[in-house]
């Protein structure tokens, strides 16, 4: 599987999804297992590159702004979301956090910024075809600390200044 199919799964699901991130990992993983292991295994390979590559502080703080606050448990499932919002939200978000103002046409803490099992979905696909756990995946492991200067998550202030439109688009009304 290439990059240009891996982001084809990702948007054709979340399209037929319309937006539930739960129903967008469930309509994944269905369609993993039509593929064969192996190409489960590149889409696992894909999505892991991706999610080791938004663990950086910048995107951090866009998901402190998004969900007011976020946990490391949070910010896990939100880079799940991220990944399933389609390649041009995930780059553009990488580009600059603050874009993700122009990027999503909305944002609803109840629903959005969550996609956990979208984590899951290679996994239990891979499980579901051959009934063992995927070997490691051959990919560089992730960094044990988010890349990039850290952004204080508690400084309403200094997300404001570094998150000017996501800030005024999505921050705490007050």
């Amino acid at each position: 599987m290439d990059e240009t199919e891996f982001w084809e799964l990702i948007d054709s699901t979340r399209a037929a999804a319309d937006g539930d991130p739960e129903d967008h990992a469930d309509l994944l993983v269905e369609r993993l297992v039509k593929l064969d292991p192996d190409a489960v295994l590149d889409f696992a390979r894909h999505f892991e590159a991706r999610y080791n590559r938004a663990y950086r502080w910048d995107l951090w703080g866009a998901a402190a702004v998004l969900l007011d606050g976020a946990s490391d448990d949070a910010f896990d499932f939100f880079r799940c979301w991220l990944i399933g919002q389609g390649r041009e939200v995930f780059e553009g978000a990488l580009h600059d956090p603050d874009a993700l103002a122009d990027l999503l046409d909305d944002f609803d803490e109840e629903i959005d910024g969550d996609a956990e099992e979208l984590g899951y979905a290679a996994d239990e696909a891979y499980e579901q075809l051959t009934g063992t756990v995927a070997a490691d995946l051959g990919i560089p492991a992730a960094p044990a600390e988010p890349q990039g200067t850290p952004v204080d998550f508690e400084d309403d202030t200094a997300l404001a200044r570094y998150y000017p439109k996501l800030w005024d688009r999505f921050g705490p009304a007050d």
